[in-house]
């Protein structure tokens, strides 16, 4: 019994050392190994020429537009355009068939004119004292009354004609002669587009930087190659109080027509001499409760083996630095203070880094970083 007692005492104890070295022996395997190298893509920050501007998205509209629609019921006799022609000032459009009023305007016109005739009788014989005053005024009265028929129907007539008040260019118009129109019925459409306005908003605290005849320039996916210049033809004196935005007003020449109202572009105003700058893209810098930052690459110095432990055998390492942000512009964003021209930093991957880890990089799909992108459909 005492030698089995012993053997099972012997047996539990070598149980017992051997997890213990096994232990140890891990946690000097542990602390030799340091911590697994991370995978992240990086860019070497250099400066760029920027020329501070503002940006914004607005909406072409045209300088003057109507749609021409009687004002009166009639039945088109006659049109004297074609969808999408231009047209100038007083050009007749549109003529209905008016033969009513024109007679019943000779009818106001003959008792016009017989008005006028007794009127001059009647004074010819008020001055030999033949008739009284009070026929006198009830002549001028009659006659007055008259004419002002006379001219409501010509009035009326005229109505039956419809002419372009303004140049431009006409729409799609689906009316045909013969058709009958009420008052308020659309029959085409008439814009003035050379110029154009294009309207913007900007925010309060860049007030200061706009005026009225300060130079534009616009984009739109309509015209990808192209570029047209404006300027600042009027600005809002009042801020949305909703957005704290302030509305702007820009013309543009367009003398091909090539803009049209409805379209969006994307407008740039130039506002200072060109800057230097580092430039990184946005989603290099990480920003905090205490400051934005950005991940830097280090190169450890004369990497030894406890190095090559500590860095994963690639002897980079990560390093938090704090950053003073400027301007941004399309995927990018300025750097204004912290980083050094030159400077390789940490453009993804930051959320699994701290200072001190060991960095592997690898460039096969860098972020955008692009200063004016371009929607894309993939």
């Amino acid at each position: 019994m005492i030698l089995m007692l012993i053997l099972v005492a012997v047996l539990v104890g070598g149980v017992v050392a051997f997890n213990l070295f096994k232990g140890a022996m891990i946690r000097k395997f542990m602390a030799s190994a340091g911590e697994p190298p991370q995978t992240v893509t990086a860019i070497v920050a250099n400066r760029t020429d920027w020329v501070p501007e503002l940006q914004a998205v607005g909406t072409l509209r045209a300088v003057r537009g109507v749609d021409i629609s009687p004002e009166v019921a009639g039945t088109v006799r006659r049109l004297s355009f074609h969808s999408g022609q231009n047209v100038k000032a007083g050009e007749v459009l549109v003529e209905f068939v008016n033969d009513a009023e024109k007679a019943q305007l000779k009818v106001l016109e003959a008792a016009v004119q017989l008005a006028r005739t007794t009127l001059e009788r009647d004074r010819a014989q008020f001055a030999a004292q033949a008739i009284s005053q009070a026929q006198l005024d009830t002549d001028i009265a009659d006659l007055q009354g008259k004419e002002a028929q006379w001219a409501q129907q010509g009035a009326l007539l005229a109505k039956k004609s419809l002419a372009a008040p303004f140049g431009g260019r006409l729409g799609i118009s689906t009316i045909n002669p013969g058709q009958f129109l009420n008052p308020g019925d659309k029959i085409v459409t008439l814009q003035e587009i050379t110029p154009i306005l294009v309207d913007f908003t900007v925010p309060q605290q860049q007030v200061s930087q706009l005026s009225v005849g300060r130079k534009i320039s616009l984009s739109t996916d309509a015209w990808p190659d192209k570029v047209f210049t404006g300027q600042i033809s009027a600005i809002s004196p009042l801020v949305d109080a909703g957005t704290r935005n302030i509305a702007v007003e820009a013309q543009l020449a367009n003398p091909h027509q090539e803009l049209l109202p409805g379209m969006f572009g994307r407008v740039r105003l130039v506002h200072g001499e060109k800057q230097s700058l580092i430039t990184l893209p946005q989603s290099a810098v990480t920003f905090n409760p205490y400051g934005a930052t950005v991940f830097v690459v280090k190169t450890v110095q004369k990497p030894g083996p406890a190095d090559a432990s500590q860095t994963g055998g690639t002897g980079l390492v990560a390093e938090q630095v704090f950053v003073t942000t400027g301007a941004t512009r399309g995927d990018q964003v300025a750097i204004l203070s912290g980083l050094e021209a030159g400077t390789t930093v940490v453009t993804s991957g930051q959320i699994k880094l701290k200072t001190g880890t060991p960095l592997i990089v690898s460039n096969q799909q860098q972020p955008p970083n692009d200063p004016a992108p371009k929607p894309q459909e993939k």
